[in-house]
């Protein structure tokens, strides 16, 4: 029997994500198949600009008692139901057996609201409004590096990630850890450099690029490609173009405009795929705090569930929790679905 001529857009396949050193199984040929499965709720379309009770809307008074102030840009407060606390805490006593270790950790977690308008994401604040939210990351991330080793600014947007208030806003934990997801990224970069002598993200960076096939989003000093190793249906990774940058706060001012009109752009174009808001959970990456940071590429991670419209998402369950990641279509049909929609917003056409 002859073997077949493999196709990467037809035949399974597995990739490999060097910020992890895991491996992605990709089954394209599985994306004709039929669903009768679980459907999402669409999101709900108009909300108004001010709600009443909203815990998050200004001047409102959240379920802790304090009250919000009359903010006019963005807001940021302690998060009233906190993972991580600042205490004066001892160590746990440790356990003889080591299958039972524990260890103390300290930090802190922050709520930045992106905007007092109650009715507008990301996708939908002027370039200026998501450049202040720029600033304010880079505002808390300054501050809280002078005490902890991690930052982790992150959005969960819509109820299918769990977000729990529909006001647009992200949170910010510090930790004095470095957490899973981080410390594979810290090791992988490390030990890309050390065989190479470059910065895995940069060099990264520049080959797609040459390549094309994966960009969605190009600006002056930023690229957004659809991962070659994405998990996520349409997965993608905002990497700063031209030069190494460890952290979100060494940005210029030049690079935050830049960046301000990226995320837009992507945001848009992913609510104009399926004509919803579309929900995803996003964070950023940059150097742990107090160690040599040569070899770490600040970055941003989109992790978007939705599959085949706005009610079928990706489910990561079975062979995804018990062997590894799989995803159907491959990362070039997301990113070429992605790059030709329209950067205008679905809800502001005219016709």
């Amino acid at each position: 029997m002859n073997s077949l001529t493999f196709n990467p857009e037809e035949h399974p396949h597995r990739r490999l994500n060097p910020l992890t050193g895991e491996w992605v199984l990709v089954s394209p040929h599985r994306a004709r198949r039929p669903w009768q499965g679980a459907l999402e709720k669409t999101q709900v379309e108009q909300r108004p600009k001010y709600d009443p009770d909203c815990y998050l809307c200004a001047g409102n008074t959240r379920v802790s008692g304090e009250k919000n102030p009359n903010y006019t840009d963005t807001y940021v407060f302690d998060n009233d139901f906190r993972a991580l606390l600042d205490l004066p805490t001892s160590e746990p006593e440790q356990n003889e057996h080591a299958l039972f270790q524990a260890t103390q950790v300290k930090g802190t977690c922050r709520v930045v609201c992106f905007s007092p308008d109650h009715s507008k994401s990301l996708a939908q604040l002027s370039t200026q409004a998501i450049g202040k939210v720029i600033e304010t990351w880079q505002q808390e991330l300054e501050q809280l590096s002078k005490t902890y080793q991690w930052v982790q600014i992150f959005e969960n947007k819509g109820s299918t990630m769990g977000c729990s208030n529909p006001h647009p806003h992200g949170q910010i934990w510090a930790s004095n850890f470095l957490p899973n997801e981080a410390y594979k990224e810290d090791q992988q970069q490390k030990k890309y450099f050390q065989e190479r002598q470059k910065v895995l993200l940069l060099d990264y960076a520049q080959e797609e690029l040459k390549r094309g096939e994966r960009i969605v989003v190009e600006e002056e000093d930023w690229l957004v490609v659809v991962p070659y190793w994405a998990t996520w249906p349409f997965e993608t990774l905002v990497l700063p173009k031209k030069r190494r940058v460890s952290h979100l706060n060494h940005l210029t001012t030049a690079e935050c405009d830049s960046l301000a009109k990226v995320l837009k752009t992507l945001c848009v174009r992913y609510d104009n795929l399926f004509e919803t808001s579309f929900p995803y959970s996003m964070g950023w990456h940059g150097s742990p705090f107090a160690q040599d940071n040569d070899y770490w590429q600040l970055h941003a991670h989109f992790y978007p569930p939705l599959l085949r419209s706005a009610t079928v998402k990706k489910f990561m369950v079975g062979f995804e929790m018990l062997a590894e990641s799989q995803r159907d279509l491959t990362a070039e049909q997301a990113a070429q679905r992605l790059r030709a929609l329209s950067t205008e917003h679905y809800s502001e056409r005219t016709s």
